[in-house]
């Protein structure tokens, strides 16, 4: 299977923390299944750290190193076609970085990873 992780999810996971689901988990450890970080969730974990809003135990560039390349993640780029949903894209979902995983998700045709329900109203396969 082939899954495109939300923000929280890639946070979550690489954190152990107890809000990720038993589901969500088992297909994140599962090696078999083939697992995204879009460019929207490292865009904005950068952003909520230059404001504050979060915090790592390590540096940005090291976060990045462990939470994703070490976990065998691989980054899914975000090329034109990926933006294309994103021109009629309903607004059920007004947050930048979620409505971009949303519209990759869309053109790849691949599962989202993530709690938030919002993600449900939008034709894709959310996983939790």
């Amino acid at each position: 299977m082939t899954l495109l992780l939300d923000t929280h999810v890639l946070l979550w996971y690489y954190k152990t923390n107890p809000k990720m689901s038993a589901t969500a988990l088992a297909l994140v450890a599962d090696p078999a299944n083939e697992k995204f970080v879009s460019p929207a969730s490292y865009w904005e974990i950068a952003i909520k750290l230059g404001t504050g809003k979060l915090t790592l135990s390590e540096p940005f560039p090291d976060f990045i190193q462990h939470a994703v390349f070490d976990n065998g993640f691989a980054v899914l780029p975000v090329e034109p076609r990926h933006c294309d949903p994103l021109v009629t894209l309903p607004r059920h979902h007004n947050d930048p970085f979620d409505r971009l995983i949303v519209s990759q998700a869309i053109v790849e045709g691949i599962s989202i990873v993530g709690a938030d329900t919002a993600f449900d109203a939008y034709p894709v396969q959310r996983l939790w």
